[in-house]
């Protein structure tokens, strides 16, 4: 993992910085615009993510967790919690994760250097956007992924937010997005409190699940999470993928009910 030299604009040295300099600019401005100027917004417990972000154990990472509504999604909540730091946070950073390229790949893996160093990641477990208003999907495997293999277990905080669906619709006009943002929108982000892994047990339970399914492929590496095999690992991730979705989903509902008793 040490020795890895991707280059993608998002470096700091990537062609002097100049790339990221301009992304940091470009965007910053625009979610400015969007979240502050062209729609309403509010935030429910924003303070416990400011705090975490700001003042949480030195060394302990935090990991920041949310449904995908939107291609605006990441830039404009940084910019709402954060408005005077927003291009720190998020423009520029983003890392490329390959559809279909598994929970192993080498973006994961950079990933997980970011929470090694006990950075702040955040990250869409649903995998891709989804602007119904249904019940959390089952969740991909990579975020839980993350926590297992993590030297220190990160912050886990949940996030549910509204509204940034209608601000860019998937299917506006013809089955696209609308050429810019919409306005006039009410966009809701409900913040939660942080989630506690006990990953001893759940390795336990793993081992215990594992023995009653048919998981393993062979394809898995072993060198990981104490050896654990592959039935293992994918009764591990399960487990963990499980409670972050029972937790969204019963934080999506607390933010309907919470948007209801504000009208």
């Amino acid at each position: 993992m040490g020795g890895r030299t991707m280059e993608w604009a998002a470096r700091a040295n990537h062609l002097g910085g100049l790339p990221r300099k301009l992304v940091i600019t470009a965007v910053g401005t625009f979610a400015k615009v969007v979240a502050n100027l062209l729609n309403t917004t509010t935030v429910h417990n924003g303070d416990t993510l400011i705090r975490l972000v700001r003042s949480r154990p030195p060394g302990v990472p935090l990991l920041t967790v949310s449904n995908h509504m939107s291609t605006l999604d990441d830039p404009v909540i940084i910019v709402i919690l954060f408005p005077d730091r927003c291009v720190i946070c998020w423009s520029g950073k983003c890392i490329p994760i390959t559809r279909g390229g598994g929970i192993y790949q080498e973006h994961m893996n950079e990933a997980l250097d970011r929470l090694t160093n006990g950075a702040w990641l955040h990250t869409f477990p649903e995998g891709k956007v989804c602007q119904e208003d249904a019940p959390i999907r089952r969740l991909k495997w990579g975020t839980a992924s993350l926590i297992a293999r993590a030297p220190v277990t990160p912050i886990v905080l949940p996030i549910i937010h509204h509204g940034f669906e209608k601000v860019m619709p998937e299917n506006y006009a013809f089955g696209r997005r609308p050429p810019v943002p919409l306005w006039n929108q009410e966009i809701k982000i409900v913040v939660g409190e942080p989630m506690e892994f006990n990953l001893p047990e759940l390795r336990e339970m793993a081992l215990s699940q594992s023995r009653d399914s048919s998981f393993s492929s062979g394809q898995w590496p072993r060198n990981i999470l104490g050896g654990l095999d592959e039935a293992e690992q994918k009764c591990l991730y399960m487990t963990i993928s499980d409670q972050i979705r029972t937790t969204l989903e019963n934080l999506r509902n607390f933010s309907k009910s919470y948007a209801k008793a504000e009208q």
